[in-house]
This record gives C-alpha cells, structure tokens and sequence, in this order.
C-alpha cells in the first residue's frame, strides 16, 4: 500500500472522548507507516498529550473569533498535500474550508449530534456510530458519503493485583469495598446525579463488602455532584479530572456509565480493555455495544431507580459472572474495535480521495 499522511485536527484544550481518539489513532497511524500530523491548540493538555513519535502542530485555534487559524490550516493543506485532513468535532471542521483545486480530502470525524451546518462542507463524514450516520443521513447527508467507522481501545494486560491495591490506596478506598467507577464531564447528560443517588439506595454491605464510587472529572455540575456526594458519607470519592482511565479503572470491580445522552460511550470500550465489567443505561451508543446479561448490563435512563436495581444485580451475579462479561467484551472488543480493522477503514477512505473530493 502506498504511504498516505493525513493531518487530524482538534481545537479544545481539555481531554475527551475525541481528544483521546485523535491521539490514539495519529500513533497507530504513524506508527504502521502513515505519518500522521496532530493540529491541536497551543498549550493545551491535548497538545503535552501527544505521543512523542507523532508530528505536532500547535495553532491558536481559539473560540470565537481566531483569524489566523483557517488560513494556517489551508497553507499546511497545501504546502504537504497530505491524502486527508481529519477534523473532529465542530471547531476544527469550521475553520476547516479547502479552497481551489486540491487533491487533499476533508473528512469530518463525528462522535456526537452537533449542529450540522458546521460540518456539511466536508467532503465525507464519518460517525463512530450506526445511529450517528443514520442520524446524518435523514438530516440530509448523502448516504454514500457517509461512513461507519468504529472507536478503538488498545486492549490492556491482565490488571497486576498490586497496582490494584496501589490505586484503590491513592483514590483513598476503604476496604474491603466493592468499587464502582465512572469518569466524563461533570454535565448533566452524563447522569452522574443519577449514579450518586443509585449508589444511596444500594444496600450498606454485601458479604463483608461496602459500596463505594469513584467519580473522576470536572465541568459546571460539580459543586452540586459534590453536595449530593456529601449526603452520603464516605460513599463517594469525587476526584479532579484525570489524564486517562488508566488512573481510575484498575482500582475498580465495576465501571458505570450512567449517562442520560451518550452517542457511543469509549468508556464502555476503555472498561473492556482494563478487564473491568460495564454498566450502562441504554443510551444510544452503549446500546451498540453491550448485549445485556453477555458483555454487561443495561439500565434504564434517567432512573435512579431503576439504576440501583442493575447495580445490585451485578454486585450479587458474583465475580465469576463478572468475568464472564469482560469475556465477552473484549472478544467485542477485539472484533469489531481492534486497532487493525480501525486503521484499515480510514486508510481506504483516504486511498480512495480522490473519488470523493469535491470540484
């Protein structure tokens, strides 16, 4: 195959779910014989992230008004005429606008349901969803230009015990618990409200263990995930933001995404490759990924509830039960999110440019 490089743009300062997906794919694409180029904002926590075999480029790329960063990413276009320009998310993809004849194909990378405008001049678009591109096609999109392209995860080795006991020391753990974790932006469409008040109406032991959550992130529902925290005593362990799941996962026994509104939930991906069991309420994305009872378990949305009761049920299933579930996720996992079948999907779509290339 020939060489194809690509330019990945992403214009927030703070780590997420796409950040950390442009950051795992420019080193799995540079590092298979594709150099991949990572434009991200100066001086942001995406930009110190970036792996160190991976080229980098740091533009103001600013909310608001930022007259420098378009014209920057049109001359990069064009002075190194890379087979692609992958943008994620809106920012990046605004200020992304080709001009002239070119042989660089604009791909805008969705892993949400943003406003449309910002992105309808892109050449193709791809979701990391079935529903997402379902979603583009019925508002409009061409569906042949529109592409399924899955997340990847790289699949961790078996946890050491130690470091599990080292984690659960840090995060400050009082044992023997049963750990619950979940991580994201503190937003109320990730139902973090709804996780505190499930984990209040969980029994106050199960044979020797206690119930115990760990909640990793930050955003504007802090102060009032921190006061529903402190109505449950030592409960809840409410942390800063963290650099990835590898600080939280390996200290738990399960991982909760409780989320209201979730389009695919890496998290449900990150869980399985630490070999930590899911659950999740059956939003969209987790919905894709968790056959319920198989690799994990779905609850209800929005239902604390209805939370607490699939909570219970996987505490009680017992940790062979548990296992049972990573097994399975990761066979998932490792099907339909492996690194190579990811890798294989882009690199098409870029070898096939200029077929979609807009004149």
């Amino acid at each position: 195959m020939e060489t194809l490089t690509s330019l990945h743009v992403v214009g927030s300062p703070a780590l997420g779910g796409a950040e950390h997906f442009l950051l795992r794919l420019t080193a799995a694409l540079t590092g298979a014989g594709h150099p991949a180029t990572a434009v991200v904002q100066r001086g942001s926590a995406v930009a110190a992230a970036v792996d160190p075999g991976v080229e980098r480029v740091e533009l103001p790329l600013r909310r608001g008004i930022d007259l420098r960063s378009p014209g920057a990413l049109r001359s990069l276009v064009r002075d190194r005429a890379p087979a692609a320009i992958q943008t994620y998310m809106a920012r990046a993809t605004r200020m992304t606008r080709l001009r002239g004849p070119r042989r660089t194909l604009h791909v805008a990378r969705l892993g949400g349901r943003y406003r449309l405008r910002d992105f309808r001049h892109a050449d193709v678009w791809v979701g990391n969803t079935h529903g997402l591109c379902r979603w583009m096609v019925d508002a409009g999109f061409p569906a042949e230009r529109v592409f399924h392209i899955g997340n990847f995860v790289e699949p961790r080795r078996a946890g050491d015990p130690a470091d599990r006991t080292r984690r659960r020391s840090e995060w400050g753990v009082p044992e023997p618990a049963f750990v619950l974790a979940a991580l994201g932006r503190f937003d109320a469409r990730k139902g973090f409200q709804d996780l505190i008040e499930a984990v209040g109406r969980l029994p106050a032991s199960r044979e020797g263990e206690r119930p115990f959550l760990l909640l990793a992130g930050e955003g504007r529902e802090a102060p009032a995930l921190e006061a529903a925290a402190a109505t449950l005593g030592d409960r809840v362990r409410i942390g800063g933001w963290v650099a990835g799941p590898d600080a939280l996962l390996p200290a738990a026994d399960l991982c909760v995404v409780p989320s209201r509104e979730e389009t695919l939930g890496n998290v449900v991906l990150e869980a399985w490759a630490h070999g930590v069991p899911v659950v999740a309420t059956r939003t969209a994305g987790p919905s894709e990924l968790i056959e319920d009872g198989v690799n994990g378990r779905l609850a209800p949305v929005a239902d604390p509830a209805g939370l607490a009761r699939v909570l219970e049920s996987a505490w009680a299933a017992g940790p062979e039960a548990r296992r049972a579930w990573v097994e399975a996720g990761r066979d998932a996992l490792e099907r339909r999110h492996g690194r190579r079948a990811v890798l294989d999907a882009y690199l098409a779509l870029y070898g096939d440019a200029e077929r979609w290339i807009r004149r």
